[in-house]
């Protein structure tokens, strides 16, 4: 029987393992987190993903309540619902504090009271240059309005209306059900930034780093079944490039066919800054190597030569050795950053084709596009 928790009514899970990946030494801050399913029916399969529902930083709901001049007692009613509560609730668990829009700079213009502060909003108002406009309004967020056009007065009820939804944040399994079927793992790069002059942080991957209790029942999560996953036939061979934490599913997939006693041949490419401070699941690798489930893992860690590798690197180094695995009926898996590693990995997929498949780039594209079409080549990035 299907479980009745889902996105719109989530299961109020709890956070039973949190731990550090990455060392103390590294640029990033990569945790692990395990979630309890036990008593939610729910179910899930290797590429699938957890939906999780954050709830806003305390210390950022209260500076953005003084910024605008508000208690946090007034009551707001959000759209679509008929009883109201406290605008403090609605900023900590209901609404983003980032991404305002200009519709709310025109509010800005339209409640302010200073004369010089109207003449700037009118002039952000005016900007001809779409870039400009849209880089100005994406380096803020709600507090930093108030704290620059600090002459604005809006009601409690105005500003709820104009802010975005809190969405739940999405993020690969990195687990196996055939190994964990009432656990859910998870693999986090714990997101801190800076702009506008002030320091920054992901909403979902601190609240799961820092403030999310251990063993509470009060994280809510749903499973969002994915178009991801590993071939049906055990014996078929897959090769597996994730970078950083787009190694979560690979984890889940050989953690899988290792559990499953699975024949199929497995491939990993991974990759990320330095191997002594970002090498995830290092033991665990070597124990599959050692065991035969993982038939080879190629690393790249940029940072510990003078010249920069990537997994693109590696896959071009082995590129006839990879042609011989697809030919042979290989499934091809790229997980992680889609601005330029899944685009890079793409390029070299499309360039080992070409040469050792011994076509024309023409060919080479259209081959890729049936090896897509076949399910053969599937991307989970984002």
């Amino acid at each position: 029987m299907a479980s009745s928790f889902d996105k719109n009514n989530p299961f109020a899970a709890s956070l039973i393992d949190r731990r550090r990946l990455s060392s103390p030494a590294s640029q990033k801050d990569t945790q692990h987190f395990s979630v309890s399913l036990v008593g939610s029916g729910l179910t899930y399969a290797c590429g699938d993903s957890l939906g999780v529902f954050p709830v806003n930083n305390p210390a950022a709901v209260t500076e953005l309540l003084k910024a605008a001049g508000f208690s946090g007692d007034e009551p707001v009613t959000l759209p679509k619902d008929t009883a109201s509560i406290s605008l403090r609730e609605a900023l900590s668990k209901r609404l983003a504090l980032n991404g305002p829009t200009y519709k709310f700079v025109q509010l800005f213009h339209d409640r302010t009271v200073d004369e010089a502060q109207r003449a700037q909003l009118s002039a952000l108002l005016a900007e001809a240059d779409p870039e400009k406009k849209k880089a100005w309004i994406e380096q803020r967020e709600y507090v930093d309005l108030f704290n620059e056009f600090p002459a604005a007065h809006l009601q409690a009820q105005e500003l709820v209306e104009l802010m975005r939804k809190l969405m739940p944040r999405l993020y690969s399994i990195s687990s196996a059900p055939s190994k964990f079927p009432d656990e859910i793992h998870l693999t986090v790069a714990v997101v801190r930034y800076e702009t506008n002059g002030r320091k920054r942080e992901g909403v979902c991957t601190t609240y799961l780093s820092e403030r999310a209790r251990l063993g509470q029942a009060d994280l809510p999560v749903f499973v969002a079944e994915s178009h991801f996953g590993l071939p049906e036939d055990d014996n078929v061979p897959v090769i597996m490039v994730g970078p950083g934490t787009g190694v979560a599913p690979f984890r889940s997939f050989v953690m899988d066919r290792a559990t499953r006693g699975a024949k199929g041949r497995n491939w990993l490419f991974f990759g990320d800054q330095r191997k002594e401070h970002d090498f995830l699941y290092a033991d665990e690798w070597a124990e599959y190597l050692q065991s035969g489930v993982l038939t080879r893992l190629d690393t790249a860690f940029s940072r510990d030569q003078a010249t920069k590798v990537y997994v693109q690197d590696r896959m071009r180094e082995n590129a006839a050795e990879l042609w011989r695995w697809i030919s042979e009926g290989a499934y091809f898996y790229v997980c992680g950053d889609a601005k330029r590693m899944a685009k890079d990995v793409d390029a070299a997929l499309h360039a080992l084709v070409a040469e050792h498949g011994k076509m024309t780039p023409e060919a080479a594209v259209d081959w890729v596009k049936q090896f897509k079409k076949d399910g053969r080549y599937q991307r989970d990035v984002y």
